[in-house]
């Protein structure tokens, strides 16, 4: 009985498994938030979790949904998919901005969800350009005015976005200022240690975005699974690219009659090939439209508990703009010369992110397709692969700050633009792993694999490695960057500087079409090769700087 309720319904099963591993793994974080770390800390994390959650449902199914909808190429999707990426960060620095100018970090932050949650709104109404003869490809108005519509709502997501996550971010670390200025009025012990507190604060708070990234990627294939379903088709990743190369005047080839009998309950109820494609890329696509539902009240849930909580958040800016100091010459050349020292060093870092995400973000690109292409699919979409890195989060922060906490005490604590660079050399290591298996297979490139008849796919043990070596990378990079931000940022710029370091990062994702193109034009091995030298380039240019970051950072 066990057996067959878990082989219909395998998704919901590994759903609840992950939840039930992740649960413990949540309340330690909590009470080790709610006793070592400033108050408003945990309600930060779940504002910006329940954002995330939203956020991870759309993300996670976004470059494939564009391709089965629209049925556009890889690369096109790519293109799509990387200025979208891009704007989610660059308008971080727009939302920064916005927030030092108006000194309201709590209004902007409110103003993004509720963007955000229009643009969730405007993705989940199931649009399609279709006539009495189905589904309109080429010279339609209606797919173009729908393509227009979806790109519109992806724009008002990564506007809302940018004035929400930069800004929480810069509230908490505005959070650990304060912490540490009442630690230094009880000793410089007390301070040593508040001090240290910062980084394993970002890390909690970095799981608890993590919390929501680990369930969402679930959300939009148990509701297409369930939809196809009750209109007698069964789920197929292979399905929509090969129904719009029928609908665009392509041949029934052998392998699409042999996939579109996979992908129906019952045969006798399909009454043509071109109706069939038709049907099932409006169902399998209306199913990943309704998912947007569930990101519309993750923004509603995150508003209600970021506005019951903002009073919590600290607005020290406000302070600052209230006191009039004056200042010598000599102090004002100094603080110039501080202030020169800490952005240039800031910029380094940011040098360094750029790299990093762009080999890093390929999570929604170039590996999302290597999932769909060369993994097999039966057991799990290729979308719900994108939960293993949250899920990694959460289950190796602690194992990392229990290290960095014993290392510490031992007098080695390992500083953390160092840590940036052994970051770099561990996401270098998940891109040899592929390089070396694609060797070994002899793979082509996806293009020229998808047209095999019957390809041998890898098993998911694949990606569980490449996305443990990518997550502990992440581990020691993102949240640890943002701490070095918050660090070296000068007081009157917090907001502008973290909406830098988002910047940077959203010029790692203005180049993430780039992987697409090699995925599909090479052998896959060249694909990969080319992230690992990135990453070892990077790993080695950040510890010729370790020092000189170092010094100035205390």
């Amino acid at each position: 009985m066990f057996q067959e309720f878990f082989t219909e319904h395998r998704t919901l099963v590994f759903l609840l498994g992950v939840i039930i591993v992740v649960l413990p793994f949540l309340v330690y974080y909590v009470i080790t938030a709610l006793r070592h770390h400033p108050k408003g800390l945990i309600a930060a994390a779940l504002s910006n979790m329940g954002e995330r959650f939203g956020y991870y449902i759309m993300n996670a199914v976004l470059a494939l949904f564009i391709v089965s909808k629209f049925g556009l190429s890889d690369a096109q999707a790519g293109a799509i998919y990387s200025v979208f990426y891009c704007l989610i960060y660059i308008l971080s620095l727009v939302g920064g901005i916005i927030a030092d100018k108006t000194q309201n970090y709590n209004r902007t932050i409110q103003w993004g969800l509720i963007v955000m949650a229009l643009g969730y709104v405007a993705l989940s109404i199931p649009l399609f350009g279709t006539d009495a003869n189905g589904f309109i490809v080429d010279g339609g108005g209606a797919w173009w005015t729908i393509l227009i519509v979806t790109c519109i709502s992806l724009l008002l997501i990564a506007f809302g976005n940018g004035l929400f996550k930069g800004n929480l971010q810069a509230l908490v670390g505005k959070m650990y200022d304060n912490f540490e200025a009442e630690a230094a009025k009880k000793s410089p012990e007390a301070l040593a240690e508040a001090k240290e507190r910062r980084d394993s604060g970002f890390q909690i708070f970095y799981v608890f975005i993590n919390i929501g990234g680990v369930i969402a990627p679930f959300i939009a294939p148990l509701i297409r699974e369930w939809w196809l379903k009750i209109h007698n088709f069964v789920y197929n990743a292979d399905m929509p690219a090969l129904c719009h190369d029928v609908i665009n005047g392509g041949d029934v080839t052998e392998k699409f009659t042999a996939t579109m009998s996979q992908s129906v309950i019952d045969p006798s109820l399909v009454q043509g090939t071109t109706e069939f494609c038709s049907s099932y890329i409006d169902v399998f696509n209306s199913g990943i439209h309704f998912s947007f539902i569930a990101s519309v009240i993750a923004m509603a849930i995150s508003l209600t508990i970021f506005l019951i909580s903002k009073k919590k958040f600290p607005q020290p800016a406000k302070k600052d703009t209230a006191k009039i100091v004056e200042y010598t010459a000599e102090e004002k050349a100094a603080m110039a010369k501080e202030i020169k020292q800490r952005m240039a060093a800031l910029f380094a870092v940011l040098g360094i992110a750029i790299f990093f995400w762009f080999s890093f973000h390929q999570n929604g690109q170039s590996l999302s397709f290597f999932a769909r292409d060369f993994v097999s699919s039966e057991a799990v979409a290729p979308e719900i692969w994108q939960a293993l890195n949250p899920f990694f989060v959460i289950v190796l922060t602690p194992i990392i700050m229990i290290a960095f906490a014993a290392l510490t005490r031992k007098g080695k604590a390992i500083s953390t633009p160092k840590k940036i660079g052994i970051g770099m050399g561990i996401a270098a290591c998940a891109y040899l792993f592929l390089m070396v298996l694609s060797f070994i297979n002899n793979y082509p490139s996806a293009e020229d694999f998808r047209a095999l008849l019957d390809p041998v796919k890898l098993g998911p043990w694949v990606l569980i490695v490449t996305y443990f070596f990518l997550t502990v990378a992440e581990l020691f990079i993102s949240p640890l960057g943002l701490s070095f931000v918050s660090k070296v940022a000068p007081r009157h710029m917090v907001g502008l500087c973290q909406g830098l370091w988002l910047g940077a990062t959203a010029v790692g994702n203005i180049f993430l079409w780039i992987g697409p193109l090699m995925y599909n034009a090479w052998p896959i091995q060249y694909c990969w090769l080319v992230f690992a030298i990135v990453c070892v380039i990077s790993m080695a240019v950040m510890f010729g700087m370790v020092k000189w970051l170092e010094r100035v950072a205390k």
